[in-house]
């Protein structure tokens, strides 16, 4: 399958060459996401990101899967929201694109991500998914990149959210 689509879910289960992680920057366990898929990876992933991180906001960096269906992990590291005005945008961007080019550089076929940054990190979800489909929409483009993307959500809302920004 290529193109774009969204998935409501626990991404933990997707069967795809890669899963993208809502990390801090020290790739450390924590809620939410990043928790659901350390424990579904089992206690290697902590210790391989002990070894490849920490990892700036706005970058990611890629471990591999584990114990999950995908083979790999990408740990992006998105902006926590201080109100719009302290370069979130741009950081949140820079997530996705840090991303979509370790899959490419992996020659990874598909991606799944999450709302980034949308959780406890409290970024808007209608502007993370604006930025989110816009970002992953240029970076699909390019050659090499993964022809395969899902934005799995957690929620109706999110869901929603996602669809809204497809124009669907």
């Amino acid at each position: 399958m290529t193109g774009i689509e969204i998935h409501t879910g626990d991404i933990t289960k997707l069967k795809v060459d890669a899963i993208v992680n809502a990390a801090n920057e020290r790739l450390a366990p924590g809620g939410g996401v990043c928790g659901a898929i350390h424990r579904a990876a089992g206690p290697e992933l902590a210790r391989e990101c002990s070894k490849v991180g920490p990892c700036p906001t706005g970058d990611a960096r890629i471990t591999k899967g584990y114990d999950l269906p995908a083979k790999w992990v990408i740990h992006a590291v998105g902006p926590v929201w201080h109100g719009g005005d302290s370069g979130e945008d741009a950081a949140l961007e820079g997530a996705y694109r840090a991303s979509m080019r370790l899959a490419a550089e992996k020659g990874l076929a598909s991606i799944a991500f999450p709302a980034i940054s949308t959780g406890i990190f409290g970024f808007p979800l209608e502007r993370a998914t604006a930025i989110a489909v816009r970002t992953v929409k240029d970076e699909v483009a390019k050659p090499g990149a993964p022809g395969h993307v899902v934005f799995c959500c957690f929620g109706k809302d999110v869901e929603a959210a996602y669809a809204r920004a497809l124009g669907r």
